[in-house]
């Protein structure tokens, strides 16, 4: 296994100490933070490649949190572990930023999956040497463009910040534009996990996606609804009506 640094952010100490076992058991080394303050300063001088968050934080919240680092563009892919287990607490966290939502209690077989289903990202979009060939690199559509290997997205010629869990579904969309991808394949695609239908997890990063591009090409539709079955990139990027 490649060596993988992970923050988790948590204030009970015990919960804290219990995720950083269960991840450095399978190889995983982890730092602890136990305020959102701390997370932040600990964010400021090292990089990790994700973060374990809570919301019920002192001082600085996890919503908190992640509206800063999303404002501040890090994408580092981050998992809320929450007691909060309302439909509202998850949409509001994947609408900040979030990539995953998790509730306590839980299984340490589920963070790990969820775990590695976020860091498989960085390594199907590591450099290769089969993607150096400019078809494996880039996808375009209208006046979307998506680097493989920098992970980095342009719209309307201008720079596109996307989450990893971002990136992932619209590459996945742009790579076969003509086709209608359901839910259930967008979820198992981005999270590896079994889609139960009433997840909302994909609706809400398919419009993180629309906000962002909306506010680089405002009024331009680039993904369709395809009611009752999923999303596609619209037909020729065109404009909404």
């Amino acid at each position: 296994m490649e060596e993988y640094k992970i923050l988790v952010m948590e204030d009970d100490e015990d919960i804290n100490r219990l995720l950083r076992t269960i991840l450095s058991k399978k190889g995983y080394r982890t730092e602890g933070a136990f305020s959102g303050s701390e997370g932040r300063l600990r964010l400021s001088v090292e990089s990790f490649d994700l973060i374990l968050l809570d919301l019920m934080l002192p001082g600085l919240s996890g919503e908190e949190f992640l509206r800063e680092i999303r404002g501040e563009e890090n994408v580092t892919p981050v998992i809320v572990i929450s007691a909060r287990t309302a439909l509202e607490d998850k949409v509001s966290a994947l609408s900040l930023g979030a990539d995953d939502y998790m509730t306590k209690p839980f299984e340490a077989a589920e963070v790990l999956a969820r775990v590695e289903a976020q860091l498989r990202r960085f390594r199907k979009f590591a450099p290769r040497a089969e993607a150096k060939e400019e078809t494996d690199r880039y996808l375009t559509f209208c006046d979307l463009r998506l680097d493989r290997l920098s992970r980095r997205a342009e719209a309307a010629g201008a720079p596109l910040t996307l989450t990893a869990t971002e990136f992932d579904l619209l590459w996945l969309l742009m790579s076969d534009p003509d086709r209608v991808f359901t839910r259930e394949a967008l979820y198992t695609h981005g999270w590896g996990g079994e889609y139960y239908g009433e997840d909302n997890t994909v609706n809400v990063h398919i419009s993180n996606i629309r906000n962002k591009l909306g506010r680089l090409n405002p009024g331009r539709e680039y993904i369709k609804t395809v009611w009752g079955i999923g999303f596609k990139m619209a037909d020729g990027g065109g404009r909404n009506k």
